[in-house]
C-alpha cells in the first residue's frame, strides 16, 4: 500500500492538473515552462535528499515529493509535445518523434531502473544526488535551444472567463474530431492495461511464476528492449506496413503482453511478450504523436495534449486500481485477462473509424 500510495502521487497530476496545464502551456513560453518544471524537480529531489541525509525522509516526504514532480512532469512533457511543432518542419516530425520516443524509453524503462538500482545500493544519498545533477543537466541543455516560443494569446492577460473557457476547448476539439477521439479512446484501454501490468507483475513474478529479482529483471528490461527496437524500426515498420498497421500492432501486441503471463508461468514466453508490448507501445507513440500534431493547430496544442493524456496517462493509475480489486477477488489470470478483453474489444472500432483514407489525410 505505501509503494503504491507513492506511485498513485506520481501518476494522479495527469487526472487532476492535465486540462489546466494544457491552457497555460498554450497562453505563455513553452521553453520557459521547461525551465519552470526542471526547477520544481531540482527542489523537490533536493529537499528529499536533504531530509533522507538528515534521518527524516519517511512516506509523508516521498509522497509529497512524488505529487511535485508529477505536476512537474505534466508541465514538461505537456510544453515539450507542443514545442515540437514549431521546431520542426512536417516533413521531419516522423524522425525526430522516434528520437524523441527512443530517448524517452530508454531513460524511464531501461537505464533508469537499471541505474537507479546501481546507486540506490550505494546508499539513497548518492541515488537522490545523481538524480538532482540530472535534473541540472537538462535544465541547462536547454539553453541550446534558440528562439521565443510563446504561444499565440487570444484573450487578454488576466481575462479569467477566457482561461475557463479554454480549459473546455481542448476536450471539444479532440471529441469533435473522429480520428483523434477514437485515437485517444483506444489508447485509454491501452494506458489501463499498462497500468494494471505494470501495478500486478511484480506480484504473479515473485508469487505464481517464483521468479527471482534477477528474473524479474529480465522481464522488465524485455519491455525496454522492446520499446527502444520499436523506436530504433518506426521508420522502417511505417515504410513497410503503413502508419494504420503500426498503430494496430500496439493493440496486438498489448494484448499479447497482458493475455501471455495469464496464461503461462514461463519466463522466456512472459518476457517476450513484454518485450512486443514495449515495441508496439513505441510504434503506437511515434504515430500518434505525428498524426495530432499535423491535425491540431499549434495555438492548440497544449490544450490537445493536455486532454489526450488526461484520458491516456490518467488511465494508468485507474487501471492499477481495479487490477488490483480483481486480482484479490478473482486472481491474477482473470485480472489479466479482464485487461486483455478490454484491448481485444477496442481493436472493431479502431478498424471502423482509423482508416487507411483517415490516416493518409493526417499525413
Amino acid at each position: 500500500m505505501l509503494v503504491s500510495a507513492v506511485s498513485l502521487a506520481l501518476t494522479l497530476p495527469w487526472l487532476l492538473t492535465a486540462l489546466h496545464i494544457g491552457v497555460l502551456v498554450d497562453r505563455a513560453d513553452r521553453r520557459r515552462l521547461l525551465w519552470l518544471a526542471d526547477g520544481v524537480r531540482l527542489l523537490a529531489v533536493g529537499t528529499l535528499a536533504a531530509l533522507t541525509a538528515g534521518g527524516r525522509g519517511g512516506i509523508a516526504a516521498l509522497v509529497l515529493v512524488a505529487l511535485a514532480l508529477g505536476v512537474a512532469e505534466v508541465v514538461a512533457l505537456t510544453a515539450a509535445a507542443a514545442l515540437v511543432p514549431s521546431l520542426v518542419p512536417r516533413a521531419g516530425r516522423a524522425r525526430v518523434n522516434a528520437w524523441i520516443a527512443g530517448a524517452e524509453t530508454g531513460a524511464n524503462e531501461f537505464g533508469g531502473p537499471f541505474l537507479g538500482g546501481l546507486l540506490f545500493a550505494m546508499g539513497a544519498g548518492v541515488a537522490l544526488g545523481a538524480a538532482w545533477a540530472a535534473y541540472l543537466g537538462a535544465t541547462c541543455l536547454l539553453v541550446l535551444l534558440v528562439g521565443r516560443f510563446r504561444a499565440v494569446r487570444r484573450d487578454a492577460p488576466g481575462d479569467a472567463s477566457g482561461v475557463h473557457r479554454q480549459i473546455g476547448e481542448g476536450p471539444r476539439h479532440l471529441w469533435r474530431h473522429p480520428l483523434l477521439r477514437v485515437m485517444s479512446l483506444t489508447l485509454t484501454v491501452l494506458c489501463a492495461g499498462w497500468g494494471a501490468w505494470m501495478a500486478l507483475m511484480p506480484l504473479v513474478a515473485t508469487g505464481r511464476m517464483g521468479l527471482s529479482a534477477r528474473e524479474y529483471g529480465v522481464v522488465v528490461s524485455a519491455l525496454g528492449c522492446g520499446g527502444l527496437a520499436g523506436a530504433l524500426a518506426a521508420g522502417v515498420v511505417d515504410r513497410l506496413l503503413g502508419r494504420r498497421r503500426a498503430l494496430l500492432a500496439d493493440l496486438v501486441t498489448t494484448f499479447a503482453m497482458l493475455a501471455v503471463p495469464a496464461l503461462t508461468s514461463n519466463l522466456w514466453a512472459v518476457a517476450g511478450a513484454a518485450f512486443l508490448g514495449g515495441l508496439g507501445g513505441t510504434l503506437w507513440t511515434v504515430n500518434a504523436r505525428l498524426i495530432g500534431q499535423n491535425l491540431v493547430p499549434e495555438d492548440m496544442a497544449g490544450r490537445h495534449n493536455g486532454a489526450y493524456r488526461l484520458l491516456s496517462w490518467g488511465a494508468m493509475p485507474v487501471g492499477a486500481g481495479l487490477v488490483g480489486v480483481l486480482a484479490q477477488w478473482f486472481g491474477d489470470r482473470v485480472a489479466l485477462l479482464v485487461f486483455a478483453g478490454a484491448v481485444l474489444a477496442a481493436v472493431p472500432v479502431f478498424l471502423r473509424t482509423v482508416t487507411e483514407e483517415a490516416v493518409r489525410e493526417a499525413g
